[in-house]
């Protein structure tokens, strides 16, 4: 397996389990049990041809199990040139930690194609990717019950459910086969809100950390988001939907955006909606109106500013860089875009990261509510939508005999509206990153030890893993 090499030597696989065995440390986990962690469950190798304009052509992929202490294991499948064993088995350790730290039941999983989406028609990647999901079902690597795949870089909705459909041909008689795969379409048996979910998850992350103004003021900084220079790196699913709702919902500005072609730069704020409509009908952001063009796009990281949202690839803040770095806080909406080297220089620097483990577990907390709703077999707020209804329009009658005064009509319309299902799945997000930060807070102010987010989220994840493995032996 030839492994990626991150800035610094450390494989992304490597810089993970550095980062582990630091927690590790910390907590004087007894003998055995650090190893059991960090342990990869099992990883399955398959290559398989398909035929791609009159010739075959042979795909190689991966789908790795880190942990089923929990069962479904779950986490997104990628399709890159870029993918090998080494990577996929780095996030599948990640997927396992960011469950714990949220409090979602699965274990860890992961995979990936090598695969540049790109260069295949769509018939050509429904039959690439019906034959990968094929494979992964007669391995037993994708199931409502043992293994749940979701969307990642280079899929999305449409190859999702793809995958469905070949598992429901494969096993007519599972009344659940809806579970199998989360991120699929609305139509489909997917759930509103799953395709912004991480995007809106780094939001939520965000909004919480301004809420604790001795965190703000740690991190050199003040007030809330609003007027927080922004920059963020890939404008991707992810990197879109944060930025989008950080500068619609919250009034921050980004000044600038980072892609393959080079950045766009504008302090006075970045049409974020505008830029993305340019890059998908150009593929890149070069010729785009309404920022100043650099074709260094890796220098922009260095730029000043209050946040930086890496949200595309791993170990782009790496030790050489990272002296450089001029933002006072990171949000990791990417998965590993900070090495274990950075992040030591960044730490000493007093540079506040909210962790990739945390930041980025929208996408797998909507899945979470994709997967219940889809073996309940029956959409949230089917049952309890009008009685709630009925309810508010009742207190608002009240009100207006109490009071002898008539409630306008935009809070007669609040009060009286029952909540539908993209109201309860964004409420639960939401309430589900602020819980999460709020521990990974009181662990990091509680245990003189800890003196970082991410130490704090890993201690949190390990403590309930290794809580499991006590319980059922290891």
């Amino acid at each position: 397996m030839g492994e990626k090499l991150a800035q610094g030597g450390l494989s992304f696989r490597e810089s993970v389990d550095h980062m582990v065995d630091h927690a590790i440390e910390v907590m004087q986990l007894e003998p055995g049990m650090g190893d059991a962690l960090k342990s990869c469950d099992s990883v399955l190798q398959v290559s398989f041809p398909v035929e791609i304009d009159g010739r075959a052509e042979i795909f190689t992929g991966w789908r790795a199990t880190h942990s089923d202490h929990r069962l479904p294991a779950k986490g997104g499948i990628r399709y890159a040139t870029h993918v090998d064993q080494d990577e996929v088995e780095a996030l599948a350790a990640l997927m396992t930690y960011k469950c714990a730290i949220v409090d979602v039941p699965f274990g860890g999983s992961k995979g990936g194609l090598i695969l540049e989406p790109r260069n295949y028609t769509r018939k050509q990647l429904e039959a690439i990717t019906r034959r990968f999901a094929r494979e992964l079902i007669k391995k037993g690597y994708l199931s409502p019950a043992k293994n749940v795949p979701a969307p990642d870089m280079g899929t999305g909705p449409r190859e999702m459910g793809w995958m469905v459909d070949t598992y429901r041909q494969l096993f007519p008689d599972d009344i659940n086969y809806i579970g199998a795969v989360t991120g699929k379409p609305v139509e489909h048996g997917g759930v509103r809100g799953r395709n912004e979910a991480t995007g809106r998850g780094v939001q939520y992350a965000l909004r919480e950390f301004f809420r604790n103004g001795e965190e703000v003021q740690r991190a050199g900084l003040s007030g809330g988001l609003e007027g927080k220079r922004v920059i963020v790196q890939g404008l991707g699913n992810v990197g879109y939907h944060a930025a989008h709702f950080l500068s619609r919902d919250d009034s921050a500005r980004v000044i600038a955006v980072i892609e393959r072609d080079g950045a766009v730069v504008n302090q006075d704020g970045i049409d974020v909606d505008a830029l993305r409509t340019h890059i998908q009908a150009n593929g890149g952001v070069k010729g785009f109106h309404g920022g100043a063009y650099e074709e260094n796009g890796a220098q922009i990281l260095e730029m000043d500013c209050d946040i930086l949202i890496p949200a595309a690839l791993e170990g782009v803040i790496h030790e050489e860089n990272a002296p450089r770095i001029k933002t006072r806080l990171i949000a990791e909406a990417a998965n590993g875009p900070v090495t274990y080297e950075a992040d030591a220089i960044l730490q000493q620097r007093g540079v506040e990261i909210i962790p990739d483990a945390f930041c980025n577990a929208g996408g797998v907390i909507v899945s979470y509510f994709e997967w219940i709703r889809n073996l309940a077999h029956v959409r949230f707020g089917r049952i309890e939508k009008r009685f709630h209804e009925a309810r508010g329009n009742h207190i608002v009658t009240a009100i207006e005999m109490a009071t002898n005064t008539k409630v306008p009509d935009w809070i007669h319309n609040e009060i009286a509206r029952g909540a539908d299902e993209f109201d309860l799945v964004r409420s639960g997000l939401d309430d589900t990153m602020r819980l999460a930060f709020r521990e990974i807070i009181e662990r990091r102010r509680s245990d003189d030890r800890i003196r970082d987010y991410r130490m704090a989220a890993y201690a949190i994840a390990i403590e309930k893993i290794s809580r499991s493995y006590r319980d059922i032996g290891y």
